[in-house]
């Protein structure tokens, strides 16, 4: 049986322009990958409302769960939160769990719940909160759609609330060996190991170390057996990569 599969959507003009340097796509691949989720497709998008909204539906309606970062604050820009519910057919306003977690927040640190804070606590009907330790404003989930923030301390923390719940597959493993020789030289055998072996991914990842060209080969399966049968015949084929 195959593992559950994901998709993600980093929100952000920030992104885009080379201003912030996303991490939180490579965090929530590797925790998805030991859970047992196959992210399969990520996407960047700016802070467009219909860029959202058609991310959104075309990604829920393909795969098992959708997480989104960025754009859930309380500026003029972050529409996240509208956008979503557009995208899942719901209603969205101030809801009172969200508002009085924000309340006990701000009246502990002796700052006002303003408007523009407030925005934070704009909830889809329906929607489930995601719990945030770090700074209390809420993510949430709406169906399959996992919404968080963009700072990657606050969406790490919410990816550790939200994966326990989902119903995961098995996780994929992974061994690698490093073969000094040119890509042009191994694409050959590489290709008749990869039909031998169907069961298990064979990824080749070029590498140049001072002048020395080469490729890691890493072999890639939920399936340690199927791994261990693939590595061995690729060090019988490549003997001076497994010295």
């Amino acid at each position: 049986m195959s593992n559950p599969t994901a998709a993600m959507i980093v929100i952000g003009d920030e992104i885009l322009s080379g201003r912030t340097r996303d991490s939180n796509m490579h965090y929530l691949a590797q925790e998805l990958t030991t859970h047992g989720i196959d992210l399969s497709e990520a996407r960047m998008i700016s802070d467009d409302r219909a860029a959202i909204v058609e991310s959104v539906r075309s990604l829920s309606a393909a795969y098992d769960q959708v997480f989104t970062s960025g754009g859930i604050g309380p500026t003029h820009d972050d529409i996240t939160a509208d956008a979503v519910a557009e995208a899942m057919g719901a209603t969205i306003d101030v809801r009172d769990d969200a508002r009085a977690l924000l309340q006990a927040h701000y009246d502990s640190t002796g700052r006002e719940l303003n408007e523009a804070r407030l925005r934070m606590a704009r909830i889809p009907d329906g929607a489930t909160l995601i719990d945030n330790p770090v700074s209390i404003a809420p993510g949430f989930s709406l169906g399959n759609v996992h919404v968080m923030a963009g700072v990657p301390s606050v969406f790490q923390a919410m990816v550790a609330s939200v994966l326990p719940g989902l119903a995961g597959g098995a996780p994929l493993l992974s061994q690698s060996l490093a073969i000094h020789r040119g890509e042009g030289d191994i694409a050959g055998p590489l290709g008749l190991l990869a039909k031998d072996h169907p069961d298990v991914s064979i990824g080749s990842y070029p590498f140049n170390n001072n002048g020395v060209y080469g490729a890691n080969i890493v072999i890639r399966s939920a399936d340690g057996t199927a791994i261990h049968n693939a590595m061995t015949e690729l060090a019988r084929l490549f003997p001076e990569g497994a010295k």
